[in-house]
Parts: C-alpha cells; structure tokens; sequence
C-alpha cells in the first residue's frame, strides 16, 4: 500500500533535519520502502513523501528517529484510476 506522508518541520529545525539526514540516511526499517519527496517551496518548512509498505506499523520505528524535528500526517492513498474503480462499483 502506498502513503501520503506530510511532514511539517518544528519550528526552525529544518537545517537539522537535513544534517541528520546527511549524517544517518532515511533511517527506514526494512519493509518501508521511500518513493518521492517534494518540499513546499512557501516556506521549505513542509514535506511531503510518497511511500510504500506493506505493514504501516513500520512507520512507528521511523517515526521515532525523526519525531523530535518533524510533525507527521500520513495518508494511505491510491491512484486516480483505483478511486474510480472503487467509487463507481
């Protein structure tokens, strides 16, 4: 299944998440799988990354290597043309 996951910086903490980011990678658990990140170009203080797992409590491990800088949303999502499939059955 794939998410939405919608990261807000804290306050002033976004050269410290890229820091750590450069010093310790992504640090996913096997089975989290990243796809795609985008970053909000108002303010650089909001991400937004497509991911992939099959057990979304392997988001619980991920989050809490990143928890102190980061606020997370995260959205189970689909494409389009599922929607429609299941909207229209």
């Amino acid at each position: 299944m794939q998410y939405m996951v919608i990261e807000k910086f804290k306050k002033n903490k976004a050269k410290e998440i890229y820091q750590r980011y450069e010093e310790k990678g992504r640090m996913l658990p096997e089975g989290l799988k990243y796809l795609q990140s985008w970053v909000d170009l108002n303010n650089l203080e909001r991400c937004f990354q497509l991911m992939e797992c099959e057990d979304h409590m392997l988001f619980r491990e991920w989050l809490d290597n990143w928890q102190d800088l980061v606020e997370f949303e995260i959205i189970p999502v689909t494409s389009s043309a599922e929607a429609k499939k299941l909207i229209m059955k």
